[in-house]
């Protein structure tokens, strides 16, 4: 057992003296003082954020409104300025082509590159293969697509027409995304055929076909090459490939597609070379859509602006994870969690970025230490799992020379996984950070001023005013509450899209404590600023660091006439992942057979995804439930870890208290 607070990392004097965030304050005037900053931060913040739009010398026009008007759920930021994320992303590029941008892995090893000057061509190229498909401001464009270049070059291309992004990973199945992308209406789909994933090929063309039928607004869509199949392959191994068809086409569909639904291939979509061009937008245009994990009906479509993302990770990325320009930037995610889109925000930094795809597995557990020694990294990000899970292989990483900062997130990491990575790289500073897909970004985390304690993040970011409430809504230290912000962020959501009166967002966050943001994790404040992370206090499953949602799993359960009612637990704490049991109650005459079981995972490996594959699943004589019909869900995950029934939940509004006994560990 490693003793919570135990100090294990402190920073040296010429860490201090290099860290971005002491020049930073050095460009203010101000002391090298990070709580002191971190006061001014929330005490002043229109001074803050306009003096980071300054010190980075962001791309864009900022006018002369007012930097916040209105307050939360409906401030507003930046009044009458301009600019495009993809223009600060890229604006590097003319003149420093030949500098590294992307760097590309697969599990077998595959290896692709390319320089901002090559990055820069290709989003040009299917910046104007999207126009051609009728693409323009505002419109969406969805993708089901893997954590590969071409990905990247659509966003960005995506974003520099003033377009929407939104992305779901292939492993999702078909109705977790069109769960997600109907509600959004895209103009254009890109869709992968299949991935590679631990050690094996996916066929995924029938599901991207039942996508696109389900999808009546498209215009068209793109097929993106395959694994082993990128197009985007000259010098280097990934500039663009000449000879392609000179135009897609304008309208009207292929043999054996329907009508409105012509597919083009990726080499069409980029066959035009056309100079890269930004659509200045407002400050708050939307610039990518994300989504809730789902856990009280469909996904949230949760919008963030241009923006609030631009200065949110300048800030975040610079100052908190301390990266620039001589780094290279890797954190394990796929395009279906907020972590791509904060990597990939390592080039508003001037950092390279490492995109994987593939098992962190695969062929053994290091394969991802092993990726970062021979790539040089100096930033490597991963979910706490990861990190147990290395620490209970014995793992021990080499060839990490130049890794300067380990970030972990996703869900706690306890302080084993503190001690653990302090051993195995005694000079590299570990991160925990969390925050979430709302926000895209961490709310706390770690700092190059600030020393590391086990199971400690070491404070609140910059510009986060975060506390923790009590029942009553009074702030406490010392004591775990609720995570609450009681003022707003930049990239807190623009809006949530088709939530014309706002009801859906303020009942999101703001239903609890009226002003305040509530953000569903149980948080501890220690007197020196430091923070402990307990875990959700909602009932959202978060497997590997994908969320999702209770409600997108009993979709599919559910629709099994054998099943009558059904109840999903995540019993994961303290960054250890747990176990994902699923409690049915059958139908009248059905059973639980063993071929009932099997179907029923592999129903839902193939519509949600491998991760949400029940570690047991058991039949109970009824699911607990309010008055008004609720499963209660977080009351028995609390019964599971050992919380008598009687306080887990206030049996006198449930419908069914006699059930609740059915779950207790020694049942």
């Amino acid at each position: 057992m490693v003793e919570e607070g135990t100090r294990l990392w402190e920073p040296t004097p010429e860490i201090v003296r290099n860290a971005k965030v002491t020049r930073y304050m050095e460009w203010l005037g101000r002391p090298v003082d990070y709580q002191g900053l971190w006061q001014w931060s929330v005490d002043a913040p229109a001074e803050f954020w306009t003096s980071l739009w300054d010190y980075f010398g962001v791309a864009g026009a900022r006018g002369d409104g007012p930097v916040i008007s209105g307050t939360m759920p409906g401030a507003e930021w930046f009044t009458g300025s301009t600019l495009n994320y993809a223009e600060n992303a890229l604006r590097r590029a003319a003149s420093e082509p030949d500098r590294l941008a992307v760097v590309s892995r697969d599990e077998s090893g595959g290896r692709r590159t390319l320089t901002l000057g090559e990055l820069a061509g290709e989003v040009a190229r299917v910046r104007a293969g999207l126009a051609r498909l009728g693409v323009g401001r505002g419109d969406r464009v969805a993708a089901y697509a893997p954590n590969v270049p071409e990905t990247l070059v659509a966003f960005l291309a995506t974003a520099s027409l003033g377009a929407i992004w939104s992305s779901c990973s292939p492993d999702f199945g078909a109705p977790s995304v069109i769960d997600r992308f109907t509600q959004i209406e895209p103009k254009v789909l890109i869709a992968v055929d299949g991935y590679d994933y631990n050690g094996k090929h996916f066929d995924r063309a029938a599901v991207a076909g039942d996508i696109a039928a389900s999808l009546p607004t498209l215009a068209a869509r793109v097929r993106m090459p395959a694994p082993g199949q990128a197009s985007t392959g000259g010098a280097g191994g990934t500039a663009g490939a000449a000879g392609a068809s000179a135009a897609a086409p304008a309208g009207g569909a292929r043999d054996g597609e329907p009508a409105g639904h012509p597919t083009v291939s990726w080499e069409e979509l980029r066959s035009a070379e056309e100079p890269l061009a930004f659509e200045p937008v407002p400050f708050g245009h939307p610039l990518w859509i994300v989504y809730s994990s789902g856990t009280t009906g469909l996904p949230k479509p949760i919008v963030h602006g241009h923006g609030g993302v631009v200065l949110e990770h300048l800030k975040a990325l610079s100052f908190h994870q301390d990266l620039g320009p001589d780094d290279v930037f890797f954190w394990y995610t796929t395009t279906g969690w907020m972590m791509w889109n904060y990597l990939i925000g390592g080039l508003l930094v001037g950092s390279a970025v490492v995109l994987y795809d593939g098992s962190a597995t695969h062929p053994g557990t290091d394969a991802l230490w092993r990726l970062a020694a021979e790539e040089g990294v100096t930033y490597f990000g991963t979910g706490a799992p990861y990190i147990v899970a290395s620490m209970k292989a014995g793992l021990k990483p080499g060839g990490l020379e130049r890794l300067r900062g380990l970030g972990s997130t996703g869900s706690p990491l306890p302080p084993e996984g503190f001690a653990w990575v302090h051993d195995a790289l005694p000079e590299v500073q570990l991160g925990s950070f969390s925050g979430g897909t709302d926000v895209c970004t961490g709310f706390v985390g770690a700092v190059p001023l600030l020393p590391v304690d086990a199971g400690v993040i070491p404070c609140r970011c910059l510009g986060a005013k975060v506390e923790s409430f009590d029942p009553s809504g009074k702030a406490v230290t010392g004591e775990v509450g609720e995570l609450v912000l009681t003022q707003p962020m930049p990239s807190m959501p623009v809006m949530f899209w088709n939530d014309p009166d706002g009801s859906r967002y303020r009942e999101s966050y703001f239903a609890d404590y009226p002003g305040v943001w509530r953000h569903g994790d149980w948080i501890k404040i220690l007197p020196d600023g430091g923070c402990v992370i307990y875990g959700r206090s909602d009932s959202t499953l978060n497997r590997g660091g994908v969320r999702m949602g209770t409600s997108e799993f009993y979709r599919v359960v559910e629709r099994f006439e054998e099943i009558a009612d059904s109840l999903v637990i995540d019993t994961g704490q303290l960054g250890q992942e747990g176990r994902l049991l699923l409690y049915v109650t059958m139908a009248e005459d059905a059973e639980l057979t063993d071929d009932l079981v099997m179907r029923l995972r592999r129903t839902l490996r193939d519509e949600l995804s491998p991760r949400h594959v029940p570690n047991e699943i058991t039949e109970v004589p009824g699911i607990p439930r309010t008055l008004s019909g609720k499963k209660l869900e977080v009351p028995v995950r609390k019964i599971l870890l050992g919380v008598p029934p009687e306080k887990a939940a206030n049996l006198d509004a449930m419908a069914n208290p006699e059930v609740l006994y059915c779950f207790t560990p020694e049942s």
